[in-house]
């Protein structure tokens, strides 16, 4: 059962608008899909309680202080929104039965800085499990300098870049409704759409 989990220590960098959409994509394909947020915010867990019931279904994982749930049995696909902070042996211990880590990083220095060593404690456990790990750049403004910054910074870490995601208001007016752009009519969110392919490729994968 492929487990998703969203982590970066930078707080912030929307960790949960990652999460939730992965979960609506999930959801979008008829998967059993879960969602946990062992986030003290609760962001995911909110967006879950706005979640209308028309729309696909997506339930909530309970996940406890230094402890996951297992999920019950027909549950297909998981999604975990991770804390700010997360690092040593509670990033082990969520780790512990993901496939997949999934790094939104912004285009700053300050948030290039602070997910750095991150990063290089990821790389351990890539090495001792095997673990797929890939980032997606998020509030990416290609115009700008700060893209050509941290495109550079991406190319020295030998890590998948799936995608970068622009700055946009849709995120914000779905997730107060409870949605993700895959609950929508397509023509509304194309541009998004196309910026999430990479990303949705590599889940399926």
């Amino acid at each position: 059962m492929p487990v998703v989990v969203v982590a970066n220590p930078k707080g912030g960098v929307g960790k949960s608008t990652l999460a939730t959409n992965i979960a609506g994509y999930y959801a979008s394909k008829g998967r059993s899909v879960m969602l946990g947020d062992a986030d003290r915010q609760q962001s995911s867990r909110l967006w879950l309680n706005l979640r209308p019931p028309a729309a696909r279904p997506v339930s909530s994982w309970e996940v406890g202080e230094g402890h996951v749930a297992k999920p019950p049995k027909g549950t297909t696909h998981v999604v975990l929104d991770t804390p700010a902070g997360l690092h040593g042996k509670q990033l082990r211990d969520l780790l512990h039965s993901a496939n997949k880590v999934v790094v939104p990083l912004a285009p700053s220095v300050f948030d290039i800085f602070a997910t750095r060593a991150f990063l290089d404690e990821l790389a351990e456990q890539r090495k001792a499990s095997g673990l797929q790990v890939a980032l997606v750049g998020i509030r990416v403004d290609g115009r700008t300098l700060a893209a050509d910054q941290f495109q550079s910074f991406v190319k020295g870490l030998g890590l998948p870049l799936l995608g970068e995601l622009r700055p946009t208001q849709n995120y914000v007016y779905l997730a107060a409704r409870g949605l993700t752009l895959f609950d929508v009519a397509p023509g509304r969110v194309e541009r998004d759409l196309q910026q999430w392919a990479g990303l949705c490729r590599w889940l399926d994968s």
